[in-house]
């Protein structure tokens, strides 16, 4: 995932000037003017890194000098350095939080994917593990970008990413099999149709309807099986993307994956994901030499 400079810079000063609101009070009382210090920012604790493009991105706007010591997406072990950074004191301190505080839910959001895929992979399945837009609000973009640096799949970012027929969508058109239709006679041939389906019945309408991706919403391992099976008697199995979903969690990921569905997608990854513990220590301090 990949945005301009300039408008990753934009997105990070939005979070900065919420944080900073008038100015960072106790930074300028304490600390003075011209005052030069050298910081290293440091995982406390195992695991995937995320959010040093957008780190770099940060400080060095601010005129700041910044040297990633790892790369995102790269697994560490405690008290790793992550950064390096040296500049201005009192704007360091002044961005100090909010440097943190995406660098930790990022690295958290990877940190979990990673070991979900990794024990999907270990498992022997080829799932694609993916994670949904159940987001924060203004963070779609990092937390999905994170998920990605653990090894995942980002499904929608926006909703002009693809049609994903929904519960709701089929309830008010009044037939799934309809709704694709509809969508099919409409839709640019670059964007997918996917429908989100409660039974077996329907699972095999949509895909008779073409539909591209099926969404098994909260159906059992065991109802997944049998559904697949349908689709195959119909041969339609090779047609279309199955995708499971609801009622998934890291805890029965694998009863899911072993199913052979081609993704599961979960809201865990970003809804519940752990941040991890990364802090920011000054380890030199000099004063600017006044001509």
């Amino acid at each position: 995932m990949f945005l301009p400079k300039k408008v990753l810079e934009e997105k990070l000063r939005r979070f900065l000037e919420e944080d900073l609101g008038q100015g960072d009070v106790t930074t300028a009382i304490t600390i003075p003017e011209g005052t030069i210090v050298e910081a290293e920012v440091i995982a406390k604790e195992p695991g995937t890194v995320a959010g040093l493009e957008e780190a770099l991105v940060l400080l060095e706007s601010f005129g700041l000098k910044a040297e990633a010591k790892v790369s995102d997406g790269v697994g560490v072990k405690p008290h790793s350095v992550l950064l390096r950074v040296a500049g201005d004191a009192r704007t360091l301190l002044s961005l100090e939080r909010v440097l943190l505080n995406f660098l930790s839910r990022m690295s958290g959001i990877a940190t979990t994917t990673r070991r979900m895929v990794k024990r999907v992979r270990e498992a022997d399945c080829t799932t694609r593990i993916a994670c949904t837009r159940k987001v924060a609000p203004g963070l779609a973009y990092f937390d999905k970008k994170a998920v990605v640096a653990g090894g995942g799949d980002v499904h929608r970012l926006h909703l002009d990413d693809m049609v994903l027929i929904k519960d709701n969508h089929i309830t008010i058109v009044g037939d799934s099999g309809d709704a694709v239709r509809k969508a099919r006679e409409q839709v640019s041939f670059s964007k997918k149709i996917e429908v989100e389906v409660s039974s077996l019945e329907d699972a095999v309408k949509v895909a008779e309807a073409k539909a591209d991706i099926i969404m098994l919403d909260n159906f059992t391992p065991n109802q997944i099986r049998k559904t697949l099976k349908a689709l195959e008697r119909k041969n339609l199995r090779r047609k279309v993307i199955i995708e499971a979903s609801g009622g998934i969690s890291e805890k029965n990921i694998l009863e899911f994956a072993a199913t052979a569905v081609d993704v599961v997608s979960l809201g865990e990854l970003t809804q519940s994901a752990k941040a991890l513990n990364i802090s920011l220590e000054v380890v030199k301090v000099k004063k600017r030499q006044k001509k």
